[in-house]
Protein backbone atom coordinates (compact mmCIF):
# COMPACT_ATOMS: atom_id res chain seq x y z
CA UNK A 1 0.00 0.00 0.00
CA UNK A 2 2.80 2.41 0.92
CA UNK A 3 4.67 1.60 -2.29
CA UNK A 4 1.54 2.15 -4.40
CA UNK A 5 0.73 5.38 -2.59
CA UNK A 6 4.29 6.64 -3.07
CA UNK A 7 4.18 5.85 -6.79
CA UNK A 8 0.82 7.57 -7.06
CA UNK A 9 2.11 10.71 -5.36
CA UNK A 10 5.25 10.81 -7.52
CA UNK A 11 3.22 10.27 -10.69
CA UNK A 12 0.84 13.08 -9.74
CA UNK A 13 3.79 15.38 -9.05
CA UNK A 14 5.44 14.60 -12.39
CA UNK A 15 2.14 15.07 -14.23
CA UNK A 16 1.51 18.37 -12.51
CA UNK A 17 4.99 19.63 -13.35
CA UNK A 18 4.56 18.55 -16.98
CA UNK A 19 1.26 20.43 -17.19
CA UNK A 20 2.86 23.54 -15.70
CA UNK A 21 5.74 23.32 -18.18
CA UNK A 22 3.31 22.95 -21.07
CA UNK A 23 1.29 25.94 -19.83
CA UNK A 24 4.44 28.07 -19.66
CA UNK A 25 5.40 26.96 -23.18
CA UNK A 26 1.97 27.85 -24.58
CA UNK A 27 2.07 31.24 -22.86
CA UNK A 28 5.52 31.94 -24.32
CA UNK A 29 4.28 30.97 -27.80
CA UNK A 30 1.29 33.30 -27.45
CA UNK A 31 3.50 36.20 -26.35
CA UNK A 32 5.79 35.63 -29.33
CA UNK A 33 2.81 35.42 -31.69
CA UNK A 34 1.39 38.73 -30.43
CA UNK A 35 4.82 40.39 -30.74
CA UNK A 36 5.21 39.12 -34.32
CA UNK A 37 1.66 40.19 -35.10
CA UNK A 38 2.27 43.70 -33.81
CA UNK A 39 5.38 43.99 -35.96
CA UNK A 40 3.52 42.80 -39.06
CA UNK A 41 0.55 45.09 -38.39
CA UNK A 42 2.82 48.10 -37.98
CA UNK A 43 4.28 47.51 -41.43
CA UNK A 44 1.04 46.60 -43.19
CA UNK A 45 -0.90 49.60 -41.89
CA UNK A 46 1.81 52.19 -42.51
CA UNK A 47 2.14 51.51 -46.24
CA UNK A 48 -1.51 51.96 -47.34
CA UNK A 49 -2.00 54.92 -45.03
CA UNK A 50 0.99 56.65 -46.60
CA UNK A 51 -0.45 55.96 -50.06
CA UNK A 52 -3.88 57.33 -49.13
CA UNK A 53 -2.42 60.50 -47.61
CA UNK A 54 -0.15 61.04 -50.61
CA UNK A 55 -2.92 60.57 -53.19
CA UNK A 56 -5.42 62.78 -51.36
CA UNK A 57 -2.80 65.52 -50.89
CA UNK A 58 -2.19 65.59 -54.64
CA UNK A 59 -5.93 65.77 -55.32
CA UNK A 60 -6.40 68.60 -52.84
CA UNK A 61 -3.36 70.66 -53.82
CA UNK A 62 -3.06 70.07 -57.58
CA UNK A 63 -6.59 69.23 -58.70
CA UNK A 64 -6.71 72.02 -61.31
CA UNK A 65 -3.51 70.81 -62.97
CA UNK A 66 -4.52 67.14 -63.15
CA UNK A 67 -6.08 65.46 -66.15
CA UNK A 68 -9.20 63.32 -65.75
CA UNK A 69 -7.13 60.15 -66.20
CA UNK A 70 -4.67 61.25 -63.50
CA UNK A 71 -7.53 61.91 -61.10
CA UNK A 72 -9.02 58.48 -61.80
CA UNK A 73 -5.65 56.82 -61.26
CA UNK A 74 -5.22 58.53 -57.89
CA UNK A 75 -8.75 57.51 -56.88
CA UNK A 76 -8.09 53.90 -57.93
CA UNK A 77 -4.90 53.86 -55.91
CA UNK A 78 -6.69 55.29 -52.87
CA UNK A 79 -9.46 52.71 -53.20
CA UNK A 80 -6.95 49.85 -53.40
CA UNK A 81 -5.18 51.08 -50.27
CA UNK A 82 -8.50 51.41 -48.45
CA UNK A 83 -9.45 47.85 -49.43
CA UNK A 84 -6.08 46.68 -48.12
CA UNK A 85 -6.77 48.37 -44.78
CA UNK A 86 -10.17 46.66 -44.61
CA UNK A 87 -8.49 43.26 -45.00
CA UNK A 88 -6.05 44.13 -42.22
CA UNK A 89 -8.91 45.09 -39.90
CA UNK A 90 -10.76 41.85 -40.74
CA UNK A 91 -7.66 39.87 -39.79
CA UNK A 92 -7.29 41.77 -36.53
CA UNK A 93 -10.95 41.09 -35.70
CA UNK A 94 -10.29 37.41 -36.31
CA UNK A 95 -7.44 37.47 -33.81
CA UNK A 96 -9.75 39.21 -31.30
CA UNK A 97 -12.37 36.47 -31.76
CA UNK A 98 -9.76 33.83 -31.00
CA UNK A 99 -8.24 35.52 -27.94
CA UNK A 100 -11.36 37.03 -26.34
CA UNK A 101 -11.80 36.55 -22.60
CA UNK A 102 -10.45 33.00 -22.70
CA UNK A 103 -7.34 32.81 -24.89
CA UNK A 104 -7.29 29.75 -27.12
CA UNK A 105 -10.99 29.00 -26.69
CA UNK A 106 -13.29 29.22 -29.69
CA UNK A 107 -16.90 28.22 -30.12
CA UNK A 108 -17.20 25.45 -32.69
CA UNK A 109 -20.27 24.03 -34.35
CA UNK A 110 -20.61 21.23 -36.87
CA UNK A 111 -20.65 22.82 -40.31
CA UNK A 112 -21.00 21.29 -43.77
CA UNK A 113 -17.56 21.94 -45.24
CA UNK A 114 -18.89 22.25 -48.79
CA UNK A 115 -21.22 25.08 -47.76
CA UNK A 116 -18.40 26.99 -46.05
CA UNK A 117 -16.21 26.65 -49.14
CA UNK A 118 -19.04 27.80 -51.41
CA UNK A 119 -19.62 30.90 -49.30
CA UNK A 120 -15.94 31.85 -49.52
CA UNK A 121 -15.78 31.26 -53.28
CA UNK A 122 -18.82 33.48 -53.88
CA UNK A 123 -17.24 36.34 -51.90
CA UNK A 124 -13.89 35.84 -53.62
CA UNK A 125 -15.38 35.84 -57.14
CA UNK A 126 -17.09 39.18 -56.49
CA UNK A 127 -13.66 40.75 -56.02
CA UNK A 128 -11.80 38.61 -58.57
CA UNK A 129 -14.17 37.72 -61.43
CA UNK A 130 -11.29 36.88 -63.78
CA UNK A 131 -9.84 34.15 -61.55
CA UNK A 132 -11.05 30.59 -62.20
CA UNK A 133 -11.87 28.72 -58.97
CA UNK A 134 -12.67 25.01 -58.79
CA UNK A 135 -13.67 23.08 -55.66
CA UNK A 136 -13.44 19.32 -55.05
CA UNK A 137 -15.24 17.81 -52.05
CA UNK A 138 -16.17 14.23 -51.00
CA UNK A 139 -19.46 12.85 -52.30
CA UNK A 140 -20.84 12.43 -48.78
CA UNK A 141 -21.70 15.38 -46.56
CA UNK A 142 -18.56 16.36 -44.69
CA UNK A 143 -19.29 17.86 -41.27
CA UNK A 144 -16.41 19.63 -39.52
CA UNK A 145 -16.54 21.29 -36.08
CA UNK A 146 -15.38 24.87 -36.57
CA UNK A 147 -15.94 28.55 -36.08
CA UNK A 148 -17.20 29.12 -39.63
CA UNK A 149 -16.38 32.85 -39.68
CA UNK A 150 -12.76 32.21 -38.74
CA UNK A 151 -12.31 29.39 -41.24
CA UNK A 152 -13.81 31.58 -43.96
CA UNK A 153 -11.27 34.28 -43.08
CA UNK A 154 -8.46 31.71 -43.28
CA UNK A 155 -9.56 30.57 -46.74
CA UNK A 156 -10.04 34.13 -47.99
CA UNK A 157 -6.54 35.05 -46.83
CA UNK A 158 -5.02 32.11 -48.72
CA UNK A 159 -6.96 32.87 -51.91
CA UNK A 160 -6.10 36.59 -51.74
CA UNK A 161 -2.49 35.60 -51.15
CA UNK A 162 -2.51 33.40 -54.28
CA UNK A 163 -3.70 36.34 -56.40
CA UNK A 164 -1.58 39.10 -54.88
CA UNK A 165 1.67 37.18 -54.42
CA UNK A 166 1.38 34.16 -56.71
CA UNK A 167 2.76 36.00 -59.72
CA UNK A 168 0.30 35.70 -62.60
CA UNK A 169 -2.17 33.40 -60.87
CA UNK A 170 -5.23 32.76 -63.04
CA UNK A 171 -6.55 29.54 -61.48
CA UNK A 172 -7.14 28.39 -57.90
CA UNK A 173 -8.09 24.84 -56.95
CA UNK A 174 -9.53 23.92 -53.55
CA UNK A 175 -9.77 20.30 -52.46
CA UNK A 176 -10.65 18.55 -49.20
CA UNK A 177 -9.90 15.20 -47.63
CA UNK A 178 -10.30 13.40 -44.32
CA UNK A 179 -7.08 12.02 -42.81
CA UNK A 180 -7.24 10.25 -39.46
CA UNK A 181 -8.90 12.70 -37.05
CA UNK A 182 -8.41 15.77 -39.25
CA UNK A 183 -10.04 17.48 -42.18
CA UNK A 184 -7.41 18.77 -44.61
CA UNK A 185 -8.14 21.61 -47.02
CA UNK A 186 -5.74 22.37 -49.87
CA UNK A 187 -5.54 25.67 -51.79
CA UNK A 188 -3.48 25.44 -54.99
CA UNK A 189 -2.59 28.12 -57.53
CA UNK A 190 -0.84 28.18 -60.90
CA UNK A 191 1.47 31.08 -60.06
CA UNK A 192 5.26 31.21 -59.83
CA UNK A 193 5.57 29.36 -56.56
CA UNK A 194 7.46 30.25 -53.37
CA UNK A 195 11.26 30.59 -53.06
CA UNK A 196 12.42 27.47 -51.14
CA UNK A 197 14.33 29.59 -48.65
CA UNK A 198 11.06 31.24 -47.54
CA UNK A 199 8.93 28.13 -47.01
CA UNK A 200 9.92 27.71 -43.36
CA UNK A 201 9.16 31.35 -42.48
CA UNK A 202 5.89 32.05 -44.29
CA UNK A 203 3.78 32.16 -41.15
CA UNK A 204 5.93 34.20 -38.76
CA UNK A 205 5.39 37.62 -40.41
CA UNK A 206 9.07 38.12 -41.18
CA UNK A 207 9.05 37.83 -44.97
CA UNK A 208 8.11 39.87 -48.01
CA UNK A 209 6.58 37.09 -50.09
CA UNK A 210 7.70 36.34 -53.60
CA UNK A 211 10.94 38.33 -53.70
CA UNK A 212 11.13 40.63 -56.74
CA UNK A 213 8.09 39.05 -58.39
CA UNK A 214 5.57 41.07 -56.40
CA UNK A 215 4.98 44.54 -55.09
CA UNK A 216 7.07 44.61 -51.92
CA UNK A 217 4.88 47.29 -50.39
CA UNK A 218 2.17 44.60 -50.04
CA UNK A 219 3.34 42.28 -47.30
CA UNK A 220 0.98 39.37 -46.61
CA UNK A 221 2.74 38.51 -43.33
CA UNK A 222 -0.19 39.39 -41.10
CA UNK A 223 -2.65 37.42 -43.25
CA UNK A 224 -0.59 34.23 -43.12
CA UNK A 225 0.05 34.68 -39.39
CA UNK A 226 -3.71 34.88 -38.87
CA UNK A 227 -4.11 31.72 -40.97
CA UNK A 228 -1.74 29.86 -38.68
CA UNK A 229 -3.43 31.19 -35.55
CA UNK A 230 -6.87 30.08 -36.77
CA UNK A 231 -5.65 26.62 -37.81
CA UNK A 232 -3.88 26.03 -34.48
CA UNK A 233 -6.91 27.28 -32.54
CA UNK A 234 -8.88 24.52 -34.29
CA UNK A 235 -6.37 21.89 -33.17
CA UNK A 236 -4.73 21.72 -36.59
CA UNK A 237 -1.77 23.19 -38.42
CA UNK A 238 -0.87 24.83 -41.73
CA UNK A 239 2.01 24.39 -44.14
CA UNK A 240 2.98 25.21 -47.72
CA UNK A 241 4.86 23.61 -50.58
CA UNK A 242 5.69 24.21 -54.23
CA UNK A 243 4.00 22.10 -56.89
CA UNK A 244 6.07 20.07 -59.39
CA UNK A 245 4.38 21.74 -62.37
CA UNK A 246 4.61 25.25 -60.93
CA UNK A 247 2.52 27.19 -58.47
CA UNK A 248 2.13 26.78 -54.74
CA UNK A 249 -0.07 24.78 -52.42
CA UNK A 250 -1.19 25.80 -48.94
CA UNK A 251 -2.69 23.06 -46.78
CA UNK A 252 -4.34 23.44 -43.40
CA UNK A 253 -6.00 20.93 -41.10
CA UNK A 254 -8.95 21.18 -38.72
CA UNK A 255 -9.32 18.69 -35.90
CA UNK A 256 -12.38 16.48 -35.89
CA UNK A 257 -13.91 15.26 -32.63
CA UNK A 258 -14.65 16.86 -29.31
CA UNK A 259 -11.20 17.48 -27.81
CA UNK A 260 -10.49 20.92 -26.37
CA UNK A 261 -7.95 22.82 -28.42
CA UNK A 262 -5.57 25.49 -27.22
CA UNK A 263 -2.71 27.33 -28.82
Amino acid sequence: FLVMMTISVLTAAVTSRAKQTEAVRREAEKEKMYADLLRAVSHDIRTPLTGIVGATNVLLEQDVELTQEQRLQLLRSTNEDAQWLIRIVENLLSITRISGDKPGAIKKEDEVLEEVLSEVVVKFKKKNPDITVSVTVPDDLFFVPMDAMLVEQLLMNLMDNAVQHGGGTSRITISTAKKDNFAEISVRDNGHGIPPSELDHLFDGSLQLGGDKIDKTRNMGIGLMVCKTIAVAHGGKIWAQNLPDGGAEFIFSLQLGEEKNEY
